[in-house]
This record gives structure tokens, C-alpha cells and sequence, in this order.
């Protein structure tokens, strides 16, 4: 989704980092998967032909292309057993979904979690994330996409145009919203005492509440309210989840594959919010 954001200019403050009246960058794609062709002098970590997966959030972005070049630091080994197709839909929401679980107060065998828009891109992640880490999981999302979210490993599932879970009288120990659309104060309802709520916001709104309001909230109670601050491509966090990946606790879910050629079609799909797990752009069928 962050493409599609992006693209349009939104949350409008994301501008101050990406350019406040003509974009920063002018390419469009992050997350990206390949073989090394070429290696500046100065690089040391991988050599052609090598397989990687990489993010390029802070190297000018312009994964939608047959070519890529950024420095080495934007790339890591590709995780064995994958193709590349599936490895290409790691990098930024596997990042960030076990970074929004992760933190001072970890996960717990047995505790509870609650994963709010569980089925789109970061939330697949998040909810078999949380279920490595012990935790009874719940996710939430639209009617189409709680079969999803049963096949990753949630232990219930609510759908949130028939139930409110800030209502229902249940209690979690950590809240992940991806959706982040409902105010503060109802989320920080369904925390137990010293739980967690974590957002990652995608509206201006979202930013206030989560960055401004929260942090407020939580020095009233032992209750924890905040934003993901998310590192991108953070190195430990990316050898931590290559290991999930390849053991097989985790694995990607991709809705479609589009050509490259069919890039405006992928974006437009994934701006309707109806993707069922990650979206992925195939630049040829021979890798």
C-alpha cells in the first residue's frame, strides 16, 4: 500500500519527508527481489549472482523495474526456499509487522493479541509473527478475508462490520491496528492492564492520534499507547524474520502476480483496500 500512498501524496504529512510540492523520488516500488548483476568496487557483502531480497524506502525507491542499483546496505540474502515472487513481498511488511510486535514489553507465550486489519499487507505477517512468539491470536478484518486469516494461524477471528472488538469486553495484552481508523480511547479500552497498542497509520489522523495523543493516553495507566517508528530494513530484524521464513513458521501471502508491464493495474487494485495478503510485480519469468 505504501506505493499506492505514496503516489497520491498521502497521509499529507508524509510530504515532509518526501517532498512537499514535487516527490523526492520519481520512481515507485520498494520492496524488490532478485540476482546481483554487477558490484560497485567498494562492496564487500555480495558479489553476481548472488540471490537477494531488498528495500529501497531509503535509496530513491524504483523497484518496478528490470534494474535496480542502490548500496548494499538496502539488500540481504534472498531466504533459501522461496521463489522469487514470494521473497519479493517480505522486505517492508515483514519488517514492519515484527517491529510493531516487538519492543520493552515482549510477547509472552499464552498472552493476548489482537491484530486490526489482519488481512491486507503487514497483517498475514503479524499474525503468524505473534503466533511464533506463543500468543492466542485474534484478527480482524472485512467478511472476504477471515477464511485468510484462519489459514495463517489466527485463533479467532472478528469481523469488523458486525462487531466492535473495542466492545465486546475483551481484553488484550497487545494491539496491533494496521487499520488504525477508530479514536484512541476505544482502542485503549481493550487493553489489559500494561498491555500494548501499537498503530501504523495512514492518514493524517492516524498520525495525530498515534504519535501526539497516544503517547498522552499512556501516562495515565500502565497501559502503553503508541506509533510504530519504523526502521526500514533494520538488519537484525531482517535476520530474524529470514529465519521464520525459512523454517517454514512464516511465509508470504500473495493475492496476485502482475507483469511489469501492468503496473497501473497492480495500483489500482491495491488502492480499492480489497487485496487479500501482498501484491507482487513479476519482471521475468526466468529468475
Amino acid at each position: 500500500m505504501a506505493d499506492v500512498d505514496y503516489l497520491l501524496g498521502r497521509p499529507k504529512v508524509a510530504r515532509l519527508g518526501t517532498g512537499l510540492r514535487v516527490p523526492k523520488n520519481r520512481g515507485l516500488g520498494l520492496d524488490v527481489a532478485g540476482v546481483v548483476e554487477a558490484v560497485g568496487e567498494n562492496a564487500t557483502r555480495f558479489r553476481p549472482g548472488d540471490e537477494v531480497i531488498g528495500d529501497l524506502t531509503e535509496y530513491g525507491f524504483g523497484a518496478f523495474a528490470e534494474y535496480a542499483c542502490a548500496s548494499e546496505e538496502a539488500f540481504a540474502p534472498k531466504p533459501s526456499g522461496l521463489t522469487f515472487e514470494a521473497a519479493a513481498a517480505v522486505p517492508q511488511a515483514g519488517v514492519m509487522a515484527l517491529q510493531g510486535l516487538r519492543g520493552k514489553r515482549p510477547i509472552r507465550p499464552g498472552q493476548q493479541v489482537l491484530i486490526n486489519g489482519a488481512g491486507g499487507n503487514i497483517g498475514p505477517f503479524a499474525v503468524q509473527i505473534a503466533k511464533s512468539f506463543g500468543a492466542e491470536v485474534t484478527g480482524v478484518d472485512s467478511t472476504e478475508k477471515l477464511d485468510l486469516l484462519r489459514s495463517v494461524g489466527a485463533d479467532h477471528v472478528i469481523d469488523y462490520t458486525e462487531v466492535d472488538y473495542t466492545a465486546t469486553g475483551r481484553r488484550y495484552d497487545r494491539i496491533l491496528d494496521v487499520a488504525a481508523y477508530r479514536p484512541i480511547h476505544e482502542s485503549r479500552r481493550a487493553l489489559n492492564p500494561k498491555g500494548v497498542y501499537v498503530s501504523v497509520p495512514g492518514s493524517i489522523t492516524g498520525v495525530f492520534r498515534g504519535g501526539i495523543v497516544a503517547p498522552l493516553i499512556s501516562t495515565v495507566d500502565g497501559r502503553k499507547m503508541d506509533m510504530l517508528v519504523w526502521k526500514p530494513f533494520n538488519r537484525p530484524d531482517v535476520a530474524y524474520l529470514t529465519e521464520l521464513l525459512e523454517a517454514g513458521t512464516v511465509f508470504p501471502v500473495i493475492d496476485r502476480t502482475y507483469p511489469l508491464s501492468e503496473v497501473p493495474e497492480a495500483l489500482a487494485y491495491q488502492n480499492e483496500g480489497r487485496a487479500r495478503g501482498k501484491i507482487v510485480i513479476a519482471v521475468a519469468d526466468d529468475l
